[in-house]
């Protein structure tokens, strides 16, 4: 991604190499440990991928460190496609 020439269109690594399952039950499993303690999940997701602030996940069943695990634009590139897929 370290492409000086503006003239081209940068491309994102293909994360397809990465199981999907694993994305999913991480997401899965971080919003269920935010939901437990009491959090609004929706809004500590959303703060974590936008400032990158570990802190904005609860420690509560290991959930901040398994989203560590995963690079944030990992996070919304599958957010983004299991929402585009309900809209078919």
């Amino acid at each position: 991604m370290g492409n000086n020439n503006l003239s081209q269109t940068q491309r994102f690594t293909d994360f397809e190499k990465m199981p999907k399952p694993e994305v999913r039950e991480i997401i899965t499993c971080v919003y269920d440990a935010l939901n437990e303690k009491g959090y609004n999940p929706i809004n500590q997701i959303v703060g974590y991928i936008l400032s990158g602030d570990p802190t904005y996940i609860t420690s509560h069943k290991n959930a901040r460190s398994m989203i560590g695990k995963l690079e944030r634009d990992e996070l919304l590139e599958e957010i983004i496609k299991y929402y585009i897929r309900g809209l078919n």
